[in-house]
């Protein structure tokens, strides 16, 4: 159990250093090539900081035992701030999109090509290995706060390799006919990120209610629970069972004999 413990704290503090080491590269490579959908990596990294520092300080509040004025303990704390993760990332596409199509609208916006592809191929790789350790680090353990961290760092991987490759079609214009067009590929691929990746936050905020609602386990977890109910002689059918952050709740209809 410690082990389990010590591991899912040194995940969460990676994840916590990463995101600080790429908000201020992010915002810094941001503004000097004057790209929209830089800026946006590194406020996005910025607000994983935070919500992995949220999330370190969830981890240490969940483990406190069990006592009169909370007699389950405080599972429920995970579900909870995944919500908030959730709710946060979801407000940042929001505004990334609103940004965006006032860039289109505006007539775009020209950026230093060669420095964003540069970025882009940087940030992949490293969010990349991040995402890596973490899957890496607990498989198929059931820590809900880490897998909202490895869910943080596949969206933002996602988002570098689609930046590197928007930004190489970019130069790639630049060199044609229409290069003029390239001042609108900043804002346009932020509008087509935002748009596609609100849906992550989305799911973890729903999946997150859904738990705090007292909803059953998913179904790839049911196997498992039903075989340890028929090992301690109970009848799964005659159980009722939710899952809140990392605790089962059992509800047990016994009959006497």
């Amino acid at each position: 159990m410690f082990t389990y413990l010590a591991r899912e704290n040194m995940a969460l503090i990676i994840s916590a250093l990463m995101a600080g080491l790429f908000a201020v590269a992010g915002t810094v490579w941001g503004l000097w090539a004057q790209s929209m959908v830089i800026l946006f990596d590194g406020a996005y990294s910025l607000i994983s900081l935070g919500l992995s520092l949220l999330s370190l300080y969830a981890a240490r509040i969940i483990r406190r035992p069990a006592n009169s004025r909370y007699p389950f303990g405080l599972g429920a704390v995970e579900p909870l701030v995944i919500a908030v993760k959730g709710l946060v990332i979801a407000i940042v596409c929001l505004f990334s999109l609103l940004s965006a199509l006032v860039g289109l609208v505006q007539g775009g916006r020209p950026i230093d090509v060669d420095m964003a592809i540069g970025f882009g191929a940087i940030s992949f790789v490293g969010c990349a290995m991040v995402w890596s350790y973490l899957r890496w680090a607990f498989g198929r353990n059931d820590s809900g706060l880490v897998q909202a961290e490895q869910r943080q760092w596949l969206m933002d991987s996602a988002l570098s390799a689609a930046v590197t490759f928007g930004f190489v079609l970019a130069w790639l214009l630049e060199q044609t006919a229409w290069a003029h067009y390239a001042v609108y590929a900043d804002p346009a691929m932020m509008v087509l990120i935002s748009v596609y990746f609100i849906a992550v936050p989305v799911k973890m905020v729903l999946g997150a209610v859904r738990e705090l609602l007292l909803a059953a386990p998913q179904a790839e977890q049911l196997p498992e629970i039903h075989e340890t109910l028929q090992e301690l002689g109970l009848n799964p059918r005659k159980v009722k069972v939710v899952k809140l952050g990392p605790n089962l709740l059992l509800e047990a209809r016994l009959v006497r004999a």
